[in-house]
């Protein structure tokens, strides 16, 4: 479970697998692990990133990829630690959560947002993500928060259902544009030349 506040996305890579796994039950079915769900403190911070990373691949996510690096995890965790959450088993961060209180001039409401919530995807199908989104929940609704909000990408479906079996509703769609300003500048740079080729050309032939 991944969102960009993303769902489902595998990288089945020997460097994502964990050295915790769920064990199996009898008949096959996977144990629910004993899970913690705590606040995430200083030292978490390189396994949450490194989590991160084997989830936001560039070939699946693409928009996640480009976003998800070590400042954007000590950004969020400097700004609102108590709305950084971990899962844990067995001393493994397995999946997080990380958000932030926003508030706007002249409104007394207060929103939360929730920017990350990842669960690594073997220990997913398990409740992870369900009960980092409710210690997540508990602790807006602590702090005064009347409006969640949430954003991921279009096409993450189970995303989409997790959120939309929590109540959140009314989706807007997100255009995402990218600008280079080096290749930018080479392809004007090439307009340059051509344009200056065929001035010369037309100064030849009328010379």
């Amino acid at each position: 479970m991944s969102n960009n506040g993303a769902a489902g996305q595998r990288n089945n890579s020997e460097k994502s697998q964990p050295s915790v796994l769920p064990d199996l039950e009898e008949n096959g079915s996977r144990k629910k692990p004993d899970i913690e769900i705590r606040e995430m403190g200083v030292d978490d911070i390189p396994a949450v990133f490194h989590l991160g990373e084997q989830v936001f691949t560039a070939d699946k996510t693409p928009t996640l990829y480009r976003t998800w690096d070590e400042f954007e995890v000590i950004s969020i965790f400097n700004e609102d630690t108590e709305y950084c959450l971990v899962a844990e088993v067995e001393g493994q961060i397995i999946g997080f959560a990380m958000g932030n209180v926003v508030t706007k001039k002249k409104s007394a409401w207060k929103y939360g947002y929730l920017v990350w919530l990842v669960v690594s995807p073997e220990f997913q199908r398990l409740g992870v993500a369900s009960r980092l989104f409710h210690k997540f929940e508990d602790k807006m609704v602590e702090a005064g928060v009347r409006i969640f909000m949430i954003d991921t990408e279009a096409d993450n479906l189970p995303a989409l259902h997790f959120f939309r079996a929590r109540g959140f509703g009314s989706p807007q769609q997100h255009i995402y544009m990218t600008y280079n300003p080096a290749a930018t500048e080479q392809q004007k740079e090439k307009k340059r030349n051509l344009r200056g080729k065929k001035n010369g050309s037309k100064y030849r032939r009328g010379s």
